[in-house]
Formats: structure tokens, C-alpha cells, sequence
């Protein structure tokens, strides 16, 4: 498939998002309205954290502090400005605060760029904390001004459209090549004259742009906004997580993992947590040792060799628990004596 065929491929699976994505409101029921505004969050959030670590292989886990930064933007200003405003500053100061953080980690990698993304994610939510407790002695704050459900549900196709847009145009740019060459040799494509600290900045800035996008529009569905709730760890995570059992280095595999879980998520965390927390875990154990590419990298392949291989594993144990191994080893050795 040569780049005109896939880049038609993407337009036509993004057409059809947009059109199931359009109809569900007219024709599904409110909790068919409300699984649909979870699974777009989730496709905009996994599929701009694929494009920059999926890419550069830097595993960041402050989308949390960046979703956070969006819905308390959300809180404070939604009274004042227009809802498309809130939505716009809420993405600019995620931005900005993904700057200040990348220009102070992104030179660290693997483990250590992990632990202290997630470090400042929590420095993050305690500063609003602080912020609260000094500013006005309560935290948290009441959202009295909303708008309406048909709203939030355009506004957050409209961040995922985005996402999924950027992924496929940045992915064929020089900047998507840079990104790919840093998750492949970073030190190489410094020697080749690649500016890798201002293109992993700028990448890190725009996930974290649309993490607060995302965080802005969805502020909207609580009544009330505390750290505890704009913060929570759980989004940051569950966020990883999709884009790594859906195959974070592609573009359309965060899509289908976010779709499958955020299904699994209404239907299975209210009723059943546990059961929703282990599926999570299982698949991303199974992902890993079984299917490193994610689901995406799925191909009839694929199953063929998981067939033959099970196959092969069960003609060696029945070849061993029958003893015709052991009695094999005996004859060899005598053959070895003579």
C-alpha cells in the first residue's frame, strides 16, 4: 500500500468516525449518548499521547495534570468567557505548563521521565490544592453555568476530529520523520541535524494542548470540580494503557483500544470494578508479552502463528507426558555406551 492508498484509508475511517459519531445522538438512548462522549474523550486523549510517545518512546503520565489544568480552567472562567474560549485557554495554558515541564525532563528517558512526569502531575494537583485552600478556604468549586449535553457531545468530536487530523497530517510531515527518528536513535538524528529538544517540547506541548482541551470540555459533566476529580491519576493511566494494548506507534489502533474500553468501562466499572481493573491488567500483560505492536498490528498472520505455535507447544508436551521423550534419551545414550 503505497502512501496515497493509506492516507485515502485514513480520510475514509475518519469520514466514517465522524458519521457514526453524528448519528448516535439522533438515534441511541441518553447512556448510549453519554458510552459514545466517553469513548470520543478517549480517542482524543490516547491518539495525541500515540503521536508524541508512541513516536519518541518517552512514556508520559502527566496527561493527568494536563486534563486537570483544562477542567479547572473550565471552573474558573466559564462564567466569564464563552464556552469556545474556555475550551481555547483551557488548551493554551495546558500547553504552556507541558513547555515549562518538558524543558525540565524530556532530557531524561525510560523510567526516569516516567516517574517524574507522574511526580509532577501529582505537584501539580496539590499546587491547586494549596491554591484553593488559600484563595477561597473550600476546595473545590460549583459549576452553576453549563451548556447543553448536544454541546459537550459536538465539542468533544470536534477535539477528537482534531487529534485524529493532526495525527494523520503530522505523521507524513519532517516533523513526524524527527519524532519516529527520536524514538528510533535519538543521538542519530541529533548527529543528522535534527533539533531534538525543540521538536520533543513542541511534540510534548501539543498532546498536552489537547489533554486540556479535553479537560475543558469535560468539566462540564460534573457538577462539581475538586482536584481529587480533575486530577485523577486513573484518566493518565487508563490513557496509557489504550494506546499501548491498541499499538501506540500506529495511528488507528488508540481509536479501536478506546473504543473497546471505554464500552467495558461503562458497562463493567460501576457494576463489576474489580473485574474492570483486571481486564486491564490481563490485556496489557497478554499485549505485551504476545502482541508488542498493539491490537492494531492484528493480521490473519498473526493468528496463523499463534495456531502453529500452540500446536507445536502441544505436540511437545504430549511427546513429553507420554514418555516417548524420556525413553528416547534412554535409547540415545545407550547408542552413545556401544
Amino acid at each position: 500500500m503505497n502512501g496515497r492508498q493509506a492516507l485515502m484509508r485514513d480520510i475514509l475511517v475518519l469520514v466514517g468516525l465522524i458519521g457514526w459519531a453524528l448519528v448516535l445522538p439522533h438515534y441511541g438512548s441518553e447512556f448510549a449518548v453519554s458510552m459514545g462522549l466517553t469513548c470520543l474523550m478517549y480517542v482524543a486523549l490516547s491518539s495525541s499521547w500515540g503521536l508524541f510517545c508512541g513516536s519518541t518512546r518517552y512514556l508520559s503520565l502527566a496527561t493527568s495534570a494536563f486534563f486537570g489544568v483544562g477542567a479547572y480552567t473550565t471552573a474558573i472562567g466559564l462564567g466569564q468567557l464563552a464556552w469556545i474560549e474556555v475550551i481555547v485557554l483551557g488548551s493554551c495554558i495546558a500547553g504552556l505548563l507541558a513547555i515549562v515541564m518538558g524543558a525540565a525532563v524530556l532530557h531524561l528517558r525510560g523510567t526516569y521521565f516516567a516517574v517524574l512526569t507522574f511526580g509532577m502531575a501529582e505537584l501539580v494537583r496539590h499546587a491547586i490544592s494549596y491554591f484553593e485552600k488559600s484563595a477561597s478556604g473550600t476546595v473545590g468549586r460549583v459549576l452553576s453555568v453549563v451548556p447543553e449535553m448536544s454541546v459537550l457531545y459536538l465539542t468533544v468530536l470536534a477535539i477528537a476530529i482534531v487529534s485524529l487530523v493532526l495525527s494523520i497530517v503530522i505523521r507524513r510531515t519532517r516533523f513526524g520523520l524527527a519524532l519516529i527518528g527520536i524514538g528510533a536513535d535519538e543521538q542519530r538524528a541529533q548527529t543528522l541535524g535534527v533539533n531534538t529538544r525543540l521538536i520533543k517540547i513542541t511534540g510534548f506541548a501539543m498532546t498536552a494542548a489537547v489533554a486540556g482541551a479535553v479537560g475543558a470540555a469535560m468539566a462540564v459533566r460534573w457538577t462539581y470540580i475538586d482536584p481529587h476529580t480533575a486530577f485523577n491519576p486513573f484518566i493518565g493511566f487508563q490513557t496509557v494503557l489504550i494506546a499501548l494494548i491498541g499499538g501506540a506507534m500506529t495511528l488507528w489502533g488508540p481509536l479501536i483500544a478506546a473504543i473497546v474500553f471505554s464500552i467495558l468501562a461503562e458497562t463493567l466499572r460501576l457494576q463489576a470494578p474489580q473485574i474492570y481493573m483486571m481486564s486491564l491488567g490481563l490485556l496489557l500483560i497478554l499485549s505485551v508479552l504476545y502482541l508488542p505492536g498493539g491490537l492494531a498490528s492484528l493480521r490473519w498472520e498473526t493468528f496463523r502463528d499463534w495456531w502453529r505455535g500452540t500446536r507445536a507447544w502441544v505436540k511437545d508436551r504430549r511427546y513429553e507426558l507420554s514418555g516417548d521423550k524420556e525413553r528416547d534419551k534412554q535409547r540415545a545414550r545407550r547408542r552413545r555406551i556401544v
